[in-house]
């Protein structure tokens, strides 16, 4: 397609012609997916990114200003929901990871005859920041002003992150019991 056609199409597409639209993503699909394909190393994967491009696109066809090539707006949209996969696969794994190690120290634990309170297995669902001291203070016995010194936040924190965190445990374990 040349460049002056390119044009009138994005054009049209852009006042709503869903026509023009139809043209334009024909034209470049195979482009974006050959694209995709690059970046990804993975077919399967590119082709379903290639289609929620497309999709974007139509949603989106409203808010393309001109100001770069058609081909290179759809391989920002392209590349954006590339990374945004990543992110969520990142999470997911992270979230597996925490559930596997988890499972590892409650086997441990089994081992050695230890118990295991459910209220543990919360804990992973709880930010790094509030566990902490949690733990610190539940399981090991510290004041707060012990664990103020050992973690580097004042009393009030940790006072308060401890709390905060024992609310959440609750929540999760669906009781509305204050400790």
């Amino acid at each position: 397609m040349d460049v002056n056609t390119e044009s009138k199409y994005i054009e049209q597409a852009v006042k709503g012609d869903t026509y023009a639209l139809s043209v334009l993503l024909q034209e470049y699909y195979e482009f974006l997916l050959k694209y995709l394909i690059k970046i990804t190393l993975d077919p399967v994967l590119a082709e379903d990114l290639t289609q929620d491009t497309m999709v974007r696109c139509i949603e989106k066809i409203g808010t393309y200003n001109g100001k770069s090539k058609f081909s290179s707006w759809l391989i920002t949209i392209g590349t954006n929901l590339y990374m945004d996969y990543l992110r969520k696969v990142k999470r997911e794994n992270n979230v597996l990871e925490k559930e596997k190690a988890i499972r590892k120290i409650q086997w441990q634990a089994a081992l050695r005859n230890e118990n295991w309170l459910p209220a543990l297995s919360i804990l992973n669902q709880i930010s790094f920041n509030a566990r902490v001291p949690i733990i610190l203070k539940h399981y090991y016995g510290y004041s707060y002003k012990e664990i103020s010194r050992m973690i580097g936040v004042s009393e009030g924190t940790v006072k308060s992150r401890v709390h905060n965190g024992l609310k959440a445990i609750q929540e999760e374990l669906g009781s509305d019991e204050e400790e």
